[in-house]
């Protein structure tokens, strides 16, 4: 068997002394298309198409679509995406593998081998969410949070390492190694890739592109590497070799000009470019850098800004492969035989190098001077809310006044100034989960270098690294609208980037020297991307700082920014509920909607390192620290900001010891010597998974029961039901079970009824595995405001009977009187319904609940696409229509006219309202299935449906 060669593409080059294949862009030039002025992430897309035209996967018309791409014109045409890899964290990770396992024994109850079911490209999943900040300010912090993840997640793990003796390509990266996406950068990616060519002895190169289910996979495009988030629902498709598809994307070209000035980061770069392109309108679009400030940008900078993608709205935020990216894998370990691969293959293809101005053709051009970025933050409640950080004490001022729907939190006017006592020894113990701790005991100073017995403890010589040790102080304070409560380094976004990380360890030295003190009301915690990050502070000397400051490694992970930031001491906890205070958290992450970061905690900025750790010092986010003091020095000074931010030439001073080779292939080279309680774990075998009816964790889900090997009819929706109303911007934080589980909720108290203690309970993230707790806990968040009850917070909905009065109950026992009286669901919605992580719960969790239509104003690429993936229909209002122009409040019955078997890609269909009076309304609405593919999936009812029943169409391999 011969490698197709469509457009005479297939080419040989030479790297490293040997001769390869290669499928070649400037090959298909000469065939008359117009691949230099194509945008460069369009070209590696176009590579995939080239390489896999199949004429079935991916046809010769396709390729010839691709390559003709215009700049301006209308996007109609899909894309066949075929990725040479997929990466996924453990949160989404795990229920993708419990679909694997379902469909294997789907097929094994059809009497065929559960071994047709098997990952055809190489999966590699990343166990990085699980870890909670239980424990913080502690010198112990990592061992005692790594023993409590393995104490609430032993089954999980066990699952998972069965996953990886039943599946061939499946591999795992164990907990305590670090977060995906920096795993990914550090280590994972290779930048090209080779595969065995079966039309003679050389080998195929081709560029290494991904999916991840993970929406911050686009960090990796700071590395010139396509890929992006998708829902565990595709990526499962894409495992299992059905093609990413999506609709040929508009390209944006940001030029970028200058350079950052004194006292800017990367973070206020990212957060100014979320800001511009969120404004801009990017949702869905591939954003493509260039120009000499790109270039002159490092790949950590660049992956910092790939890795906001999602908060500015894009498909992608992509920067082109040049010098600085082959450096920057030398630097991290890869072999200096894959590095001159690297380097020759984009050479050929003419992809070597960030392009200039006016030689690519984009459909949208945007310009930033880097020299023009300000120090930001970004909250209070979104990501793309940036603030000049003078001006945060006027914002959040003026937030606390302004009412919810202006992203306030309505207060009255005065209550600034109120203030609330807290008071609690600093050694009590406290449980957390089952543990024994006091999360707030930092072994810090009880103030903020203010409290004359702070001063006294911290009088004398400058400190030591090794004299930075001091008693648990008593735990009192005042907590106030705006006070810090919560201070992080943690996330992907800038964990993984040395400069940022220096410079907040550097800022921490300053201060201690200084003898300022972070007082005991604020937990601090620092969660590094990977163990590299640990290494170079601790070489440098400036982790004792930090550790001083109360910012001990609570873990390598994904912590506070998904949540999993832990409790608050019970008394600070009933203070700030009981008097319903607006507290802060501050974080180095990319994630601040309303009740991520912690149920509690209403006001979250997001910002670099070294104002996480200003602001813990300065204890309140109510402050101008251009003009107002952080703290008093041990001298009775004052302590401003500018006093101790590093320069740069510091920075640059401390980065030799950050990115050195023989540190990543030592980190990397064993997983198990990192963690060896992994090694601990035991694990089943075979082919198909035991499934355990009692377990809490990991059950069998109910996609593939009564599976048969043709799909239903497609019909009409009749006589439907609202579950919900909900406004603009419910994000799938909103929608999909995340954080804590509350005693008194539906998987509360359905975990009770199983037996399981309150402190046992573990978080809807770590329990994804079990529908039973993730259906119970859709639309469950304390935030989420449902317009039929007058938008009150919390997961409840009206039901409305067959005869009778309507009754509130909450969103999952509503659902289940629906679906016992046999009558489907929708949801109506307003504007960018979805936004937010690609969980696939939220769309898994919502086709449980019963719903067969979302209708809203306008939706989130991977949530729309998780929905039609799940046999759903969303349907969009046409402009200037609302729920709110509608009059609509939930006691509607809804019908969806016009589905039948001729149903197309964004058809109009209408949505007949009946009110209760009698009186009906026809309303046009167009159907967001946007793709033929989709239009398949729908009919299928649902994406993993399809594609088994393709597998089971084929052949069966043998045992």
């Amino acid at each position: 068997m011969s490698l197709p060669n469509p457009f005479g593409t297939l080419q040989t080059f030479s790297a490293n002394g040997k001769a390869h294949h290669y499928y070649s862009l400037p090959a298909l030039a000469k065939a008359g298309f117009k691949v230099q002025r194509l945008p460069v992430s369009i070209r590696l897309v176009l590579e995939s198409l080239l390489r896999n035209c199949d004429g079935k996967r991916v046809s010769e018309p396709a390729v010839r679509a691709l390559a003709s791409w215009q700049a301006k014109a209308s996007r109609t045409e899909e894309i066949p995406f075929v990725v040479a890899r997929i990466v996924l964290q453990d949160f989404t990770g795990v229920p993708l593998l419990v679909d694997l396992a379902a469909m294997r024994s789907a097929v094994a109850k059809l009497g065929r081998n559960p071994k047709l079911i098997e990952p055809l490209v190489p999966v590699d999943l990343v166990v990085d969410h699980s870890v909670q900040v239980d424990f913080a300010g502690d010198a112990e912090a990592l061992k005692k949070n790594l023993d409590m993840e393995f104490s609430r997640n032993g089954e999980r793990y066990q699952f998972l390492k069965w996953g990886m003796q039943a599946f061939e390509t499946f591999k795992v990266v164990p907990p305590g190694i670090g977060i995906v996406h920096q795993v990914n950068l550090e280590f994972l990616a290779k930048g090209v890739l080779a595969a065995g060519s079966p039309a003679s002895a050389l080998s195929l190169i081709y560029p290494d592109t991904l999916v991840g289910t993970d929406s911050h996979t686009t960090m990796i495009n700071g590395l010139g590497i396509v890929g992006w988030g998708v829902g565990g629902i595709e990526a499962e498709a894409g495992m299992l070799g059905q093609p990413v598809y999506f609709l040929t994307p508009d390209v944006v070209g940001v030029h970028l000009t200058g350079a950052l000035r004194e006292g800017v980061t990367a973070t206020d770069l990212a957060l100014t470019l979320t800001q511009l392109l969120r404004k801009a309108k990017v949702v869905g679009k591939f954003v493509e850098f260039f120009g000499v400030g790109a270039a002159a940008l490092p790949v950590v900078d660049r992956a910092t800004i790939g890795n906001m993608a999602p908060e500015y709205g894009a498909t992608m935020g992509f920067f082109p492969v040049d010098g600085a990216s082959a450096d920057y894998l030398r630097a991290t370990g890869r072999s200096p035989e894959q590095v001159a691969l690297y380097e020759a293959y984009y050479k050929e293809q003419g992809l070597w190098g960030i392009p200039q101005k006016g030689d690519i053709d984009y459909s949208q051009d945007l310009e930033l001077d880097l020299g023009t970025v300000v120090p930001s933050v970004a909250g209070p409640k979104r990501p793309q809310d940036r603030i000049d950080l003078p001006k945060l004490k006027q914002e959040f001022l003026a937030a606390l006044s302004k009412p919810p729907a202006e992203n306030g939190f309505g207060k009255p006017p005065g209550d600034a100034g109120r203030t609330f006592h807290v008071s609690a020894r600093g050694d009590e113990p406290f449980h957390p989960g089952g543990g024994s701790q006091d999360p707030i005991s930092n072994g810090r100073a009880a103030a903020c270098g203010t409290n004359p017995q702070t001063e006294r403890e911290m009088a004398g010589n400058r400190p030591t690294p090794d004299s930075l040790a001091t008693p648990a102080p008593r735990l009192e304070g005042d907590i106030h609208h705006g006070s810090v409560l919560i201070a992080a380094i943690t996330s992907c976004t800038n964990t993984s980037n040395p400069s940022v990380m220096l410079a907040a360890g550097l800022l921490a030295k300053k201060a201690v020297e200084r003898g300022l003190a972070v007082g005991p009301l604020v937990k601090s915690s620092l969660a590094p991307g990977s163990r590299v990050v640990t290494d170079y502070l601790t070489k440098t000397g400036l982790q004792p700082y930090l550790d001083r400051l109360g910012f001990q490694t609570v873990g390598y992970g994904c912590t506070t920014c998904i949540g999993n930031s832990g409790p608050l001491h019970p008394v600070i906890e009933d203070t700030v509920t009981k008097n319903d205070v607006v507290a802060a958290s501050v974080l180095s992450g990319n994630r601040n909607f309303e009740a991520r970061v912690h149920q509690n905690i209403k006001a979250n900025f997001l910002m670099s390192p070294p104002l996480v750790v200003a602001f813990a010092l300065a204890g309140r986010v109510d402050i101008d620290l251009s003009t107002e003091p952080v703290g008093r020095g041990r001298d009775g000074k004052d302590v401003f900001l500018k006093d101790i931010w590093p320069t740069l030439e510091e920075i640059r001073d401390q980065m030799q010891a950050a990115l050195r080779p023989e540190v990543f292939h030592r980190l990397y080279a064993d997983f198990s010597a990192q963690n060896p309680k992994w090694n601990e774990i035991p694990s089943s075998t075979g082919d198909t998974y035991a499934f355990d009816a009692a377990s809490t964790y990991i059950q069998e889900p109910p996609f593939f029961g009564g599976f048969s090997l043709k799909p239903g009819a497609v019909a009409e929706i009749k006589r439907a039901r609202a579950l919900g109303v909900f406004g603009d911007s419910v994000t799938t934080d909103h929608i999909s079970p995340a954080g804590a589980i509350k005693k008194s909720s539906p998987a509360g108290r359905y975990l009770i009824e199983q037996g399981v203690a309150f402190e046992d309970f573990n978080s809807y993230g770590s329990r994804r595995g079990n529908d039973r707790v993730m259906t119970r806990g859709t639309f469950a968040n304390v935030r989420i405001k449902n317009l039929m009850l007058g938008g009150e917070e919390g997961g409840s909905t009206l039901y409305h009977p067959r005869t009778g009065a309507a009754e509130k109950l909450s969103i999952y026992d509503a659902a289940m009187r629906y679906k016992a009286d046999g009558v489907p669901l929708v949801i109506i919605a307003g504007q960018e319904y979805g936004t937010g992580s690609s969980r696939d719960w939220a769309a898994k969790g919502t086709n449980l609940l019963g719903v067969k239509a979302v209708v809203a104003q306008s939706f989130e690429r991977i949530h729309r696409s998780n929905l039609v993936g799940m046999g759903m229909l969303p349907l969009q209002f046409k402009e200037g229509t609302t729920a709110q122009t509608l009059k609509l409040d939930g006691s509607e019955s809804y019908d969806i006219v016009g589905i039948d078997s001729s149903l197309k890609p964004q058809q109009d269909l209408v949505l007949r309202i009946g009110r209760q009076g009698g009186d009906s309304l026809d309303v046009p609405v167009r159907c967001r299935i946007d793709t033929p593919i989709e239009i398949d999936y729908y009919r299928h009812g649902g994406i993993l449906p399809f594609v088994l029943r393709q597998i089971l169409a084929g052949p069966s391999p043998s045992r």
